[in-house]
């Protein structure tokens, strides 16, 4: 691999995003064309959960699956917006949290696939 260690990005140039499918075809599908338009480097599908939350003034739960989307600060706007295209909730949970730390050589990996130019063209999609 590439020696990173002259590697320097601000503390806020990778984010972790965080969301939840109604189900795992839903869930495959985001990720999958995520990965295709460069939107993001890796996704995680998690195992489904249960999810307990207020929603138009009542108590409601949702089996749902999970997903773990490393993508960098750059590339944000355009993985937002094809994420609120794609997703079929009226409101889907859209939670960017900022990488702090992480192995240079992984983080040099997350930057070289996310290309965010290339991505944003043509990511509209749905599940």
């Amino acid at each position: 691999m590439t020696d990173v260690s002259d590697v320097s990005a601000p503390a806020d140039a990778f984010l972790l995003v965080l969301t939840n499918c109604p189900d795992a075809a839903c869930a495959e599908a985001i990720a999958t064309r995520l990965i295709e338009t460069r939107l993001a480097a890796c996704v995680n599908v998690l195992a489904p959960c249960r999810s307990v939350y207020r929603w138009q003034g009542a108590v409601e739960r949702a089996d749902e699956v999970p997903l773990l989307i490393k993508t960098t600060a750059a590339a944000y706007p355009a993985l937002e917006a094809a994420l609120r295209t794609a997703h079929p909730y009226e409101v889907p949970e859209i939670v960017a949290v900022p990488i702090d730390r992480g192995l240079p050589d992984y983080l040099a990996w997350l930057a070289a696939e996310v290309a965010p130019a290339s991505g944003a063209s043509g990511a509209t999609f749905s599940c």
